[in-house]
């Protein structure tokens, strides 16, 4: 499945830069403090980011959060990366991010996301350049999976809410959303599992609904990967028939119905109104008034 495999392949990516964000950054990002997001393609800014000018022709500022591509990469699908970031953190699309606590977690440790025009294109970069000047919350994706002809699944629903859930609500609740044993969100993923499994098994318990089997996935790993399916498939990304059996072998709980009732710990924690999930599938139409959004997972 190609949303699912490059997903992951990139969120093993960040892996490098996960640690350091566990701990509070000062607030260098050029977040726009008056609330309005402006959704254009423009050249890296000099100064603080000058690490990235390498490498990334192409930026847009999401509420303090960098989104970078290299020259070859569309501004199409710059774009639509960066609206479906906008969707996520502004759900309700009033300009304002809906969970502050998430959305200064995200800005305050400069998280990024990065984009080339090809899978290829990520061997040509190396995260050195700006790792040395203390960036390193970063999440990976490339055109070729952002917004895909002939129906394929969009990634950015994916690889950006990677960024989100990692980066952003694991640091603003690490007791609830940490990505490390003993987390309310680790233990709905050991349930889940059907076990506390600190490597991928060679076999998951009958009874398991999420079975991520590539071994490269640790622990860590495993929380974002699950927190993603359990949202999605609580908003409708997951539960078209066809889509439902693409994932089955990882993922089984493909509507909003089943996450409710097979996993009422998951369920709780996303729905719970002091988090401020979104409620709403991001669609790529960022405060348009004829978008015609419904809420879901409730």
């Amino acid at each position: 499945m190609p949303g699912r495999v490059f997903g992951f392949r990139f969120f093993a990516f960040t892996v490098l830069f996960a640690f350091p964000c566990l701990q509070p950054l000062d607030v260098r990002g050029q977040r726009d403090e008056g609330g309005v997001v402006e959704l254009t393609v423009r050249s890296v800014p000099a100064g603080m980011l000058d690490p990235f000018r390498k490498s990334f022709r192409k930026y847009v500022n999401v509420f303090g959060v960098h989104v970078f591509a290299t020259a070859k990469t569309p501004d199409s699908k710059v774009l639509h990366a960066a609206t479906i970031l906008a969707e996520y953190l502004d759900n309700d699309e009033d300009g304002k991010p809906d969970n502050s606590l998430v959305a200064e977690a995200l800005a305050s440790r400069d998280a990024f996301l990065m984009m080339t025009a090809s899978d290829r294109g990520l061997d040509r970069i190396d995260p050195e350049e700006w790792r040395e000047e203390g960036f390193h919350c970063g999440q990976f994706q490339h055109a070729e999976e952002t917004a895909p002809a002939r129906g394929r699944f969009d990634a950015s629903l994916e690889e950006v809410l990677h960024l989100i859930t990692q980066h952003g609500y694991g640091n603003a609740y690490p007791r609830i959303f940490g990505d490390r044993k003993g987390t309310e969100l680790a233990k709905c993923l050991d349930k889940a599992r059907g076990g506390h499994f600190t490597r991928v098994p060679r076999r998951y318990p009958r009874a398991a609904w999420f079975t991520y089997d590539d071994r490269s996935c640790e622990y860590g790993c495993q929380t974002q990967e699950y927190i993603y399916w359990a949202l999605t498939s609580l908003l409708g990304a997951q539960e078209a028939p066809e889509r439902c059996e693409e994932i089955s072998d990882e993922w089984r709980l493909c509507t909003p119905e089943a996450v409710k009732v097979r996993d009422p710990g998951i369920h709780a924690l996303l729905v719970n109104p002091k988090y401020k999930f979104p409620r709403v599938l991001p669609d790529g139409a960022y405060r348009e008034k004829s978008s015609g959004k419904k809420r879901r997972g409730s």
